[in-house]
């Protein structure tokens, strides 16, 4: 009787580190986030597609380009158009996706600090960016290959350490900008198409406005990100690109953050 009453008073409680060990980490977190990116039908079609795109365009670089252009720069600038285009819609479908298909009910309930959660999209999206380089990289030496051995291409192998990470940071801004808008409009196809209007929207009006000419040097991504996908960054660009950098992605992004926290799950 007694050792009854002394089990029951004294009722079992998790310990610290059972409780740590049910708190996912960040860095599983974005595993996760990143197989949502990758294993969803739309995601593995937009994949396919942006390989394909690296392919199609090193073929027409192959065919059309003068050998003295056929090198491994070369090929890989070209390789980093598809991926600028297509992977911030990934990044907008991670985001979206939990709501359009109802998947924050169980993304939030089992993580409930949903700034984690969004930490980790961001992270996957990071690492998605890298991995479109990298797969730049694998198709430019495959076109550098074929041009030296079928077309006389010049067939130099430089490329500095600036040129790719210039190439990574690039990824980056374009994804993590798609991820932005995705946080602040939650809906795939409202988000999809601001995400093309508004830059072109805006690029258009400051070409056609002379009084708008000026701020399009601080506050146009698409002018202020050129020299970074050309490499040739200098002193003066990189405030430029940190402006139009804070106005398209920073400003989208914590509004984005700010409304994820507070919208209810149904």
């Amino acid at each position: 009787m007694t050792a009854t009453a002394t089990a029951t008073a004294t009722p079992a409680v998790p310990t610290p580190r059972a409780s740590a060990a049910g708190r996912p980490s960040v860095g599983r977190l974005t595993l996760v986030e990143l197989r949502k990116m990758t294993d969803t039908r739309a995601g593995f079609w937009l994949l396919a597609v942006t390989a394909l795109g690296y392919a199609a365009l090193v073929a027409v670089m192959f065919f059309a380009a003068d050998p003295p252009e056929q090198t491994f720069y070369g090929f890989f600038q070209i390789t980093m158009l598809p991926s600028a285009v297509l992977l911030p819609v990934i990044g907008i479908l991670a985001v979206t996706g939990e709501w359009t298909q109802r998947g924050a009910l169980t993304t939030f309930t089992l993580v409930p600090e949903r700034q984690r959660v969004a930490a980790a999209k961001l992270l996957a999206g990071v690492a998605l960016a890298a991995a479109s380089v990298a797969a730049g990289l694998l198709f430019a030496a495959l076109g550098n290959l074929a041009g030296v051995a079928f077309t006389d291409g010049d067939g130099s192998w430089q490329l500095t350490a600036g040129a790719l990470g210039s190439a990574v940071l690039l990824q980056v801004v374009n994804i993590t900008m798609g991820v932005a808008f995705g946080m602040l409009l939650m809906s795939s196809p409202l988000a999809i198409v601001l995400y093309f209007l508004l830059p072109t929207v805006w690029s258009v009006l400051t070409s056609m406005i002379g009084a708008l000419r000026t701020a399009a040097e601080w506050l146009d991504l698409g002018v202020t990100s050129m020299p970074l996908a050309e490499n040739a960054m200098s002193g003066s660009d990189w405030p430029k690109l940190a402006a139009s950098v804070g106005l398209w992605v920073v400003l989208p992004l914590a509004a984005g953050l700010v409304r994820l926290v507070r919208r209810e799950v149904s």
